[in-house]
Parts: structure tokens; sequence; C-alpha cells
């Protein structure tokens, strides 16, 4: 069965699909219309739409689209669209590899660049990935052909620019986000690659199982995502069959798909036992259903925020620092994403597992809560009213307040709840953890602040 079909060549200096490509080559973006997931980059008028299309009749002298510096996650589109931006506008694409290229491949470049501009007005398009791994010395290489605009740069990184590319080199350019791709987008590409002509042609059909997990395993990497089906696919033609199936998927790429559906009582029930067993302190457990979930593709935000919960309400005060841990491993699982936030999350699961427990101030919130409720909101001592504006004092406002710092201790003895609710005891910690040095010393601060209890 012959699944795959040649492609032209491309006389710009972009490199050409063949049909010995992989699929994910073949089947980039011919055009803007085709790029997922970057919407926001891609408005009329846009720095990469005006690099990308021609420049319209009667755009005004001088004004021209600048270079840019990509970031974003593999498997975003960054290579894509560098290629796009020489294949459509007709600029000459030349392509160096931060890992591979020297000081010398890039002074090369740029005098090529530089004479083709000067005797033919050929514009070059300097497509660099990886641009991270250039040294600074590299990189200020680069900085007089983009200021003159010799050539227009175009720079890939995973890495934040801001740290991994020197300052006059991103100030001569348009530092540009691209955003992690969805699920969904990543179903529309894998649906488009069986159909379209650049990849299967519709000589195979995917099975839902299938595609779900291949989905899953994917992420957000569409590069991943038809590297996998061209795996799959492989599989499925080598065993004769006319559908890519669960089993084509899991022989191509020898991971088995895990029982987890994310809209049923598979998620459900899994974050259930997730949260259940790092109140438990089982903290094996707990790695054990953090595993399933990461391996499912379930995603990570969504595990940060449930183990972010889990700090506060299982553990609380008796170990203040495992709140800490998990909201710095929800902000750096958004700020790294798959594969490597499983790390961080690994972390915090085992911060929060082995903490001792308390959920002591969440019970007393709730108290506090179920008494507002139920109406017991008297009002709030004269004392501690607001003084100031005009008028405040007369009506008895701030009068007789006693400034807490002034006083013994830091604090200072005085009614500061409604009268309804003087006495009333909502927080009760435990003799866990921190919560043991906090019980002896919310002891001597509630009689320094009634000396009648």
């Amino acid at each position: 069965m012959d699944l795959f079909d040649a492609a032209g060549s491309d006389d710009a200096g972009v490199p050409a699909a063949r049909a010995s490509s992989p699929l994910a080559v073949r089947m980039r973006p011919a055009s803007l219309d085709e790029v997922l997931g970057q919407e926001h980059l891609l408005e009329p008028g846009s720095p990469l739409r005006r690099l990308v299309e021609p420049a319209p009749a009667g755009r005004r002298q001088g004004i021209s689209a600048a270079s840019v510096v990509l970031w974003g996650p593999p498997g975003t589109g960054k290579t894509t669209l560098g290629y796009l931006v020489a294949h459509t506008s007709g600029r000459r694409f030349t392509e160096l590899s931060a890992v591979t290229a020297g000081v010398k491949d890039v002074r090369t470049v740029i005098d090529d660049a530089r004479r083709r501009l000067v005797t033919s007005g050929e514009e070059t398009v300097l497509f660099i990935d990886e641009v991270h791994r250039f040294s600074k010395t590299q990189q200020d290489a680069l900085l007089p052909a983009v200021e003159n605009r010799w050539v227009t740069l175009v720079a890939a990184t995973t890495e934040n620019p801001s740290f991994s590319v020197i300052s006059p080199l991103l100030s001569r350019s348009l530092m540009l986000t691209l955003r992690p791709l969805t699920e969904a987008h990543v179903r529309e590409l894998v649906r488009r690659a069986q159909t379209d002509a650049r990849g299967l042609d519709g000589a195979l059909t995917l099975d839902d199982d299938a595609e779900d997990h291949l989905v899953r395993l994917a992420g957000a990497d569409a590069r991943k995502a038809l590297t996998i089906l061209e795996a799959a696919a492989g599989s499925a033609d080598a065993a004769g069959d006319q559908a890519i199936t669960l089993q084509a998927v899991e022989r191509a790429i020898d991971v088995a798909a895990v029982r987890y559906d994310r809209a049923g009582d598979q998620h459900y029930d899994v974050i259930s036992a997730f949260i259940k067993s790092m109140r438990g302190s089982d903290v094996d457990a707990a790695l054990h259903y953090l595993a399933r979930m990461v391996v499912a593709g379930e995603d990570p935000r969504f595990i940060a925020r449930r183990i972010v919960i889990a700090a506060a309400e299982e553990v609380g005060m008796a170990d203040p620092t495992a709140l800490q841990t998990a909201v710095a491993a929800a902000q750096a699982v958004a700020l790294i994403g798959m594969p490597e936030a499983r790390i961080i999350l690994g972390q915090a699961v085992v911060h929060v597992a082995t903490a001792p427990k308390s959920n002591g101030s969440y019970k007393a919130l709730d108290a506090a809560i179920a008494d507002v409720r139920a109406g017991k909101v008297g009002p709030v001592p004269p004392h501690l009213r607001d003084s100031h504006y005009p008028g405040a004092e007369g009506m008895g406002h701030g009068v007789g307040y006693a400034y807490a710092h002034d006083a013994p201790h830091g604090i200072a003895a005085q009614q500061y709840a409604p009268d309804d609710l003087v006495g009333t005891r909502y927080y009760t910690p435990t003799t866990h953890g921190h919560e043991r040095e906090i019980t002896s010393r919310l002891e001597r601060i509630r009689e320094l602040l009634d000396p009648g209890t």
C-alpha cells in the first residue's frame, strides 16, 4: 500500500518535502490558514502576517516587518512559521542550527544575504532554530545584519528569550509568544493528516479509541502527534489492516493505553483516590495515581490545582510550607509544560503526602461562614470602625481603640468580635507539626486578649 505522495521542491531555499520525508515534515502548513492554535499572532496587520504575506500595493515607504524571536513549547509551529515567512513571501530562505553553526557560518550567511540584497534586491530570511544555544559572540554577530535589515531574522527558542537571548538582539526584534496547542488542535491536525494528499490520503482510517490514545500521548506537541500517527500507520499497513486500531498505536510506540476517560468515571475515581491518598499520607499510592493521570494525558494544570487545594485543606498550618511548594509547582507547571512538569508535580505530591496533617484552619473558616449565614453578623464594635472621614470621631468611631504595637507583646486587650460572638472559638489547632507551636502560642494570646477567660 502506497501511503505517501511525493512533494515538489522549492527554489527559494525552503527545504522541500519528499515522499520519504517524515509525516510531520510533509504536513507542515502551506499557508497561514493551516496554522493551528496561534490565532493571536495572525490577526490582520500583525507582525507575523506582514512577514508572511506579500506587501500590499500602496504600503507606505519605510514600513516593513521586523525580525522576530518566536518563543514557545516544542511542536507549536515555530519552524513552520519560519518556513512560511520565506516560502509565501518570496524571500530567500536560509536556515542555521544553533547546535552546529559557528560565528563563521553566521558571517558567511550574512555576507551572502547582503550581496544578494545589493545586486538583485532579493531579501533573505535567516531562520535560526534553538537560538538560545548560540553563544553571546554568535548572537553579537547577528546584530549588524538585523539592525540594517540585510536579513530578516526569524529565531525560534523553547527557552525564555529574556534570559537566553542578548538584550541588543531582543531590542532589534519582536518577541512573539506561541501558545501551547490544545487537545482540539492536535486532534484536528491528526484528522487532517489522515485525509490530506500530503499525508495518508485516506488510505487508512483511525479508530476513535486509537485517536484518543494518540492525542493523549502527544500532549500539546503537533510534531509528536504526527510522528505517532505515522508509526501507527506503518504498523497497521504491515499487518494488512484497513484501519489504525488502538492495538496498532500500542504496537507502534510500545505504550499501553491507560483506561482513563477524562469525561467519565475513571477521571473522578482516580482524582478522588489521588486526593485521599495524599490526605492519608500514603505517598506511594499518591504517586501511583499521579502517574496514571500523567500517562493518560490529564491536564497537568488540573493536577497542580488539586495539589494546591490539598496543601491548604489537608495540611494547613501543620506545615505552612506545603502550600508554598504547591503554589510554586502550579506556577512552574504553567511555565514549563509537559513532559518536564511531571517532575515538579511529583515533588509537590511527595511534600503534601508526607507532611503532618491538619484541617483546623479549613474547619475554622467553614464554622465562621456557617455563623454568618445563620445571621450572626452583629455590628462592628465602635472603637474598631473607620475614623478617617470627617465626623466619624463624633459618632464614636475609633474612640478608645488600643494600637496593638504599643501594647506589651504586641497584643492589645480589647473587644474585636461583634457582641454576639464574644468568646466564640473557631480555630482549634492540632498537635501535629507546626500546629504544636501554634497551640501554646494561641492559648497565651487568648489569655492576653481576654484576661477573664
